[in-house]
């Protein structure tokens, strides 16, 4: 079993920050769930360009506010508190923050490793390693 508490990742190596955003990393590939899991911050009024292309990700909203858009079809969803996302085709999206940073729990598949930042597409690497 294991417990983790996100207080005790600020601070540490599993909080990973870039232009807009700040990622603590709670589960990560090491610990062999087959995923990963962190808690996003994106702060108000951030404007973020992602595209996923070697990950899928589901995102939560548990507190504040935004919007995603599909660049594929250019529609705009607004995110609240209770409001899933799941960006099941490595869609290309453009992530706002509104009047409130947006507290964001995210599951990837294939888990990351920890260090990744966004790449100038927006996406994270693939791990290539066995472990």
């Amino acid at each position: 079993m294991k417990i983790v508490r996100v207080q005790d990742i600020i601070g540490t190596e599993r909080e990973v920050s870039g232009p807009g955003w700040t990622s603590r990393r709670m589960l990560l590939k090491k610990d062999g769930m087959g995923f990963s899991f962190h808690e996003t911050i994106i702060p108000a009024g951030a404007e973020l360009n992602f595209w996923y292309k070697h990950h899928l990700e589901a995102v939560y909203c548990v507190a504040g506010n935004g919007s995603i858009t599909d660049k594929a079809t250019g529609e705009t969803h607004q995110i609240s508190d209770g409001t899933l996302y799941a960006l099941d085709q490595h869609d290309q999206h453009t992530l706002r923050g509104g009047t409130e940073d947006m507290r964001l729990i995210c599951a990837f598949n294939p888990p990351v490793t920890g260090r990744e930042v966004h790449d100038e597409d927006g996406a994270y690497l693939p791990d290539t390693s066995d472990s």
